[in-house]
């Protein structure tokens, strides 16, 4: 028997967009399912629209609105890094809509913490970074090292800095922690400052998980998307 058709919705990771995704439509069409891969405001084409004021109040609502005039249900969301204070953040919300969630090398967030809570190290670096710029964005962090040079090109040419209110904005949830099945999909090839490793722990050993592991660096819809793909179709199946 075929596997079910699933829609996979996409929360995107920071200074990045549902652009970053390409590699992984033909591959989900392939395996039956959808990709849907909308940009938050601020960011990839959405640039122009960037000011201090965006956060990540806003990019939940960016995603809660793609749900509601597409009219998504039976959604499989998927959260990539920052995108995991997102996701949370939409599956409070979208309750009714949404029935697995993923988190892909992601932060997962308790109700009132931030980005910047749960990797502190990176909140000093960051401010500094935003006030040498324009005040109130990050620029990119560098992609893995062992991204293809054709890849970088790609990346470095559309990767744009960060508003920083989205790493600082406490994250508020109405229902406390997500009842949907949820799976943490760790990526093993570690960058000296793991991250994402105090959720790998949490999640291997916290009830109600699917705890799983990828030999790729952060970015597998760009490094190794076939390997992503296999990993989400077996998740879904």
């Amino acid at each position: 028997m075929a596997p079910r058709a699933k829609t996979f919705l996409l929360c995107h990771g920071a200074w990045s967009g549902g652009w970053a995704w390409k590699k992984m439509h033909p591959l989900m069409a392939q395996a039956g399912h959808r990709l849907v891969a909308p940009t938050y405001t601020g960011l990839g084409e959405r640039a122009h629209l960037a000011s201090p004021s965006i956060d990540l109040e806003m990019h939940i609502q960016d995603i809660l609105n793609v749900i509601a005039f597409e009219d998504l249900s039976d959604i499989v969301l998927l959260g990539h890094s920052y995108g995991g204070m997102v996701a949370t953040g939409v599956a409070d919300r979208a309750r009714e809509r949404v029935t697995q969630l993923i988190y892909l090398d992601a932060f997962v967030p308790r109700e009132g913490q931030s980005l910047f809570d749960l990797n502190e190290g990176g909140r000093e670096p960051m401010r500094k970074a935003a006030a040498a710029g324009d005040g109130y964005r990050i620029p990119p962090n560098p992609p893995p090292p062992d991204t293809p040079q054709a890849d970088l090109d790609w990346l470095n040419a559309r990767r744009v800095p960060m508003p920083i209110k989205c790493f600082e904005t406490r994250l508020k949830l109405a229902h406390g922690e997500a009842t949907v099945p949820r799976s943490y999909i760790y990526c093993t090839r570690i960058p000296p400052a793991d991250v994402f490793g105090q959720f790998a722990q949490r999640t291997k050993t916290e009830d109600g998980w699917r705890y799983v592991e990828l030999d790729a660096s952060h970015a597998p819809n760009v490094t190794a998307p076939e390997a992503l793909m296999a990993v989400l179709a077996k998740i879904v199946a």
